[in-house]
């Protein structure tokens, strides 16, 4: 009984019971760096009476001199106070209760302090936790201390607040900042255990901060790699994306590797780092997303997806043909049959299917570089991603790079220019002869001209 008193006034021994408090002068961040709506919302909590601080990650960013994503918000209100003062807020989540303030475009995620989860008490309604120590639903709140415990690591338990221009640090996270380490809070298997997400964030966040990983913090990923077996597929999507859309993503793959946790993570990885042939495309559509993201360019999962399941797709559209059905047919049932299959491992939106069937359904049609085909390739809406596309795959042996220079120049050139790049008819090959239907006798043949210049001519 003592024990769990103790435990419920200083956390589980991971906190102590004061943090460091480091002044202006020592840490350098100003509020003006604080995006106004994150200020608004601590000011609105504090004015009620509610400790307020901006939270985790935009605190290290700003302390690497980086520009943060976004900001969070942490206080000892609860989820129904927050949501009763700030009117344009609303409440989200089962596992973890948190409220979206939202200011125009922007969204901030304030979130109540959460106890530790101590060891030996019994669950309750508001958190549960399987037998193995993962946390299933943890809705207990507790005190600034406890919150700072529970936090994964020590560079994200940092908290800053505004209205002083202070950094509470509870766990060393400013030093672990500046020696560029990162380290779990409390004992790394417990944690990994109670959450086994956190392996791949200590992956992704090494490989976007440019951090190495503490020993002992690293130590126990190996054996604890299989627990990421039972998280919902659509969780590790969302986890799994973040990492190759993050700008740091060639890193962030050799990163799983090392750690040994891209087997299994992401099923359509497995094949292709273990397979020569494949990584080569693999890092040049890496390579593109990670620029992309670096000069503030837009990345899309689809094109991501599209890129990882390609050659998936181009076997099974081979396999269709050779079974004996036409390209288009054979091409339609491909794309078809390789999302339902990794959709059955893969919890990825169907929003993302038509994107991704464009961007494939394009590749061949950069091969007819006669007649009208060229022109009407770049009036398409996905034109820019197949090119794109077509971009990387040359880069990774999977195209010609003749063809992709060609598009280069024909899509940035004048008309006459143009005119005089397209190739003459049936330099690209023999085309595969139409079946005609057999005409009755008498009947009127229209020449094989008039058919290709209006294909979708109606009857007048």
């Amino acid at each position: 009984m003592i024990t769990r008193i103790l435990r419920k006034v200083f956390g589980r021994g991971r906190a102590p019971a004061t943090p460091r408090i480091l002044p202006l002068e020592q840490h350098g961040i100003t509020r003006d760096r604080i995006s106004p709506c994150a200020l608004r919302v601590c000011r609105t909590l504090r004015e009620a009476g509610y400790a307020a601080f901006v939270v985790g990650g935009a605190v290290r960013d700003m302390l690497l001199g980086r520009t943060p994503k976004d900001f969070d918000v942490a206080t000892d209100a609860t989820p129904d106070e927050i949501r009763a003062l700030i009117r344009r807020s609303r409440i989200i989540g089962r596992r973890f209760r948190i409220v979206h303030v939202y200011c125009g475009g922007e969204t901030i995620e304030v979130t109540t302090f959460r106890a530790s989860n101590p060891q030996g008490e019994e669950d309750d309604a508001e958190r549960v936790t399987a037998e193995d120590g993962m946390i299933l639903r943890d809705n207990v709140f507790g005190t600034h201390a406890e919150d700072a415990a529970r936090r994964d690591f020590t560079v994200n338990a940092l908290y800053y607040d505004p209205e002083r221009q202070e950094i509470w640090d509870w766990h060393g996270g400013v030093e672990d900042a500046k020696r560029r380490v990162l380290r779990m809070i409390g004992d790394p298997a417990t944690r990994y255990k109670e959450d086994p997400v956190r392996m791949l964030r200590a992956a992704r966040f090494a490989a976007k901060l440019d951090f190495h990983i503490d020993p002992a913090t690293r130590a126990p990923i190996p054996q604890l790699a299989h627990l990421l077996a039972r998280i919902p597929a659509a969780r590790l999507f969302d986890e799994m994306m973040k990492l190759l859309l993050s700008g740091h993503a060639e890193r962030g793959v050799r990163q799983l590797r090392a750690e040994g946790l891209h087997h299994g993570v992401l099923p359509m990885l497995d094949t292709i780092l273990d397979d020569p042939a494949r990584q080569a495309f693999l890092h040049a559509a890496l390579h593109d997303t990670d620029e992309r993201v670096r000069h503030g360019q837009s990345a899309s999962p689809a094109f991501m997806l599209a890129g990882l399941l390609w050659f998936d797709m181009r076997a099974l559209w081979r396999a269709h043909q050779e079974a004996g059905e036409p390209a288009l047919a054979a091409l339609h049932a491909a794309m078809e049959e390789t999302l339902e299959r990794q959709r059955e491992r893969l919890a990825f939106p169907r929003r993302f299917d038509g994107m991704i069937k464009e961007i494939w359904q394009l590749q061949p049609r950069f091969e007819s570089r006669s007649g009208a085909r060229p022109y009407r390739l770049l009036a398409h809406p996905r034109y820019r991603a197949g090119y794109d596309f077509l971009l990387i795959r040359a880069r990774g042996g999977d195209a010609p790079q003749e063809l992709a220079d060609w598009w280069t120049r024909f899509q940035d050139a004048d008309e006459a220019t143009r005119a005089a790049m397209l190739l003459p008819a049936g330099a690209e090959g023999p085309r595969k002869r139409r079946r005609r239907k057999r005409r009755s006798r008498g009947a009127e043949t229209p020449t094989a001209a008039a058919a290709q210049e209006q294909p979708h001519a109606t009857a007048g």
